[in-house]
């Protein structure tokens, strides 16, 4: 069984047993998290939500708070000597999915 989930404006596909970095999130590791809305839940029929699918839910429990890779980006203009760097690291919280209920 699977389920597209929504936390942050973000979706994300995932099923039991999963490991999924998404967004930081306030809540301490070990806790418990609920997802903001499940778009679709999946497996032997497939329920579509319009916009969400009604009585279901995931269980995530968060894992841990860490940092997403290196991002680094630069302009460049010939013959003008216009150069500008910069680069950014995302807070992600690892979270993993415990049980999906329909």
């Amino acid at each position: 069984m699977y389920a597209v989930i929504e936390i942050k404006g973000k979706q994300f596909r995932v099923s039991e047993g999963d490991t999924i970095a998404i967004p930081r999130c306030a809540t301490e590791a070990g806790k418990k998290l609920a997802p903001d809305r499940v778009l679709l839940i999946g497996g032997d029929e497939v329920k579509i939500g319009t916009p969400e699918v009604k009585g279901a839910k995931v269980d995530l429990k968060v894992v841990e708070h860490t940092r997403g890779p290196k991002i680094r980006g630069f302009k460049y203009k010939p013959k003008i000597n216009y150069k500008r760097a910069w680069g950014h690291r995302d807070e992600l919280t690892m979270v993993r999915v415990e049980k999906i209920k329909a």
